[in-house]
């Protein structure tokens, strides 16, 4: 499962050719939650409500190239990795 993201000690991943919806883990210390790409709701696990928060800003600004990635996933080819929060 390839990290496409890091910032804040959160780390953003797919899974090659995973199941729909289209979706993403996020990693905070020993937390693991899934989200949907489209709302930025978690749909499984938890996170802190902090780093929650920020993985919901995060995919707000980011939609585009979690989508881009998404299907690049879809297809088994290399993802692009996606800035964090702290990127322009």
């Amino acid at each position: 499962m390839p990290t496409i993201s890091l910032f804040y000690g959160i780390a953003i991943r797919m899974y090659l050719n995973d199941h729909l919806p289209p979706h993403f883990h996020a990693f905070y210390a020993e937390h693991e939650a899934k989200f949907l790409i489209e709302t930025g709701d978690l749909i499984d696990g938890w996170l802190p409500k902090t780093a929650e928060k920020l993985v919901r800003e995060w995919t707000g600004m980011r939609r585009d190239a979690l989508k881009d990635d998404w299907n690049l996933a879809r297809t088994g080819q290399a993802l692009k990795p996606i800035g964090g929060l702290d990127a322009e």
